[in-house]
């Protein structure tokens, strides 16, 4: 049964994973909705993305899992494998960690960026016909109280009900949301990653075994520095990520072609294995970590413009979770503006980022988390416990179900914004785990409510 039209116009800005899912879920609700993008054609670019069952769960929902098959299908299969975490300088495996049997209707998928890309961007076109228009750049957002738009930079004006800017951290909404320019800041990290055929890793007695026993997955922990590799598809595609300390001005750029002689000098002293996969690597990236908290508010002052994704909450490699997270706010989104209506448009906008803002901070914090474990690891401590430097599964990240909960927090939250009610404290603490500090000040919040009222 088709969901009955809202009448609201949607402009989404970017399409990335997160804007793609924006545009899909907000066809789902029933609003009228289109693409703009600055990239002149789709082509097949990246290396490795990972997405969790929390993920996976949208995926399944679109044509009746017919999408998630087909990335299922792209994707490593560590069903056997698992992953296999290193000790960088003796290459000893200090725990090897199997991968969990996950549900039907929430697998998780890591495969090549462009070709998962691919699928999904074909099934938001032609399966579900909504225009994405590309090579658009735009120069501009506005709106005021009645309507949202944005400028392109051949003077054409496109007007809406609801502007998504999910054109990552550069976003031009970024400036109209907060008010001020806000540039991109480092991490304080960068990664070195590349995706290539196993041609010479398959003729190296030392690599040949990672291509010819199906997909795997191995780490190496060192002094601030991580090396994660992968065979895929089989062990036909080799693909790695090197994780490491760098203060780069990101002012401009922070995406440059790779110096393979640079990889080498950090690697020295580790495992020569690390060293065999590296140098017989084509090409690859320098990619710097740009990072920072969940910008102060992703919605505008007319509350017509919402960011969503990178724009609003880059995240870590090391979460897992970025692009995963893009998905949920495009969930959350679209569902916010059908339950609020074409009327009460602003209202949907901030009842959208009331329900997702503690979460994405949370979910954003386990980057930093898992990260700071490998990079400062405790090797007695490993030594006594090695589960402790296991990749992080946690149910409360991977269990979510974005859209149940959009739709059962949705009126209580919503009345919230509105009028001023309460209901959000109680029903959106268990998307995420307290900390004492933060349970303690909400504790206190609430018992000033009750007590005032």
């Amino acid at each position: 049964m088709a969901t009955p039209k809202t009448g609201i116009k949607v402009i989404v800005v970017g399409a990335g994973f997160g804007g793609l899912t924006a545009a899909i879920e907000c066809h789902r609700q029933g609003h009228d909705v289109e693409i703009y993008e600055s990239f002149p054609e789709l082509k097949v670019l990246g290396d490795i993305i990972s997405f969790g069952g929390n993920a996976g769960r949208i995926f399944h929902r679109w044509s009746d899992g017919a999408i998630a098959k087909k990335l299922k299908s792209l994707s490593i299969d560590l069903s056997e494998y698992g992953f296999r975490i290193h000790k960088y300088d003796t290459g000893e495996v200090v725990f090897h960690q199997k991968t969990p049997q996950r549900p039907a209707d929430s697998p998780v998928f890591n495969g090549h960026r462009g070709e998962l890309h691919e699928v999904v961007f074909n099934y938001a076109k032609d399966d579900l016909g909504i225009p994405i228009h590309l090579g658009q750049n735009v120069s501009q957002y506005f709106e005021d109280k009645d309507q949202a738009g944005i400028i392109l930079n051949t003077g054409e004006k496109i007007v809406g009900d609801v502007v998504i800017g999910a054109d990552g951290v550069r976003s031009k909404a970024r400036e109209l949301v907060l008010g001020y320019v806000d540039k991109p800041k480092s991490s304080g990290y960068a990664v070195w990653r590349a995706w290539f055929p196993n041609t010479d890793m398959i003729a190296d007695p030392r690599t040949k075994e990672f291509c010819e026993n199906g997909d795997t997955f191995n780490g190496w922990i060192g002094p601030d520095v991580h090396f994660l590799f992968s065979t895929i598809k089989g062990g036909k595609d080799c693909c790695w990520v090197l994780t490491h300390r760098d203060e780069h001005d990101i002012d401009e750029s922070w995406s440059f072609p790779g110096k393979l002689e640079e990889v080498l000098e950090v690697l020295e002293g580790w495992d020569p294995t690390c060293k065999a996969i590296v140098e017989k690597t084509p090409s690859l990236v320098d990619w710097k970590l740009v990072y920072r908290d969940p910008l102060p508010k992703w919605i505008s002052a007319e509350g017509r413009i919402a960011l969503l994704g990178d724009s609003a909450h880059p995240f870590l490699p090391t979460s897992a979770q970025g692009a995963t997270q893009a998905m949920e706010d495009g969930v959350n989104i679209a569902i916010c503006l059908r339950r609020a209506g074409k009327g009460n448009i602003p209202t949907a906008l901030r009842t959208h980022e009331k329900i997702r803002y503690d979460r994405v901070r949370a979910v954003q914090k386990t980057g930093e988390s898992t990260r700071d474990m490998w990079h400062k690891t405790d090797w007695s401590k490993v030594k006594d416990d090695p589960k402790s430097i296991g990749f992080p599964r946690e149910d409360w990240i991977h269990e979510f179900d974005v859209e149940k909960h959009a739709e059962e927090v949705f009126d209580g939250v919503f009345d919230e914004v509105k009028n001023g009610a309460v209901f959000g404290l109680v029903q959106l603490m268990p998307t995420y785990p307290l900390s004492s500090a933060l349970a303690t000040r909400r504790a206190r919040l609430m018992s000033f409510v009750y007590t005032a009222a």
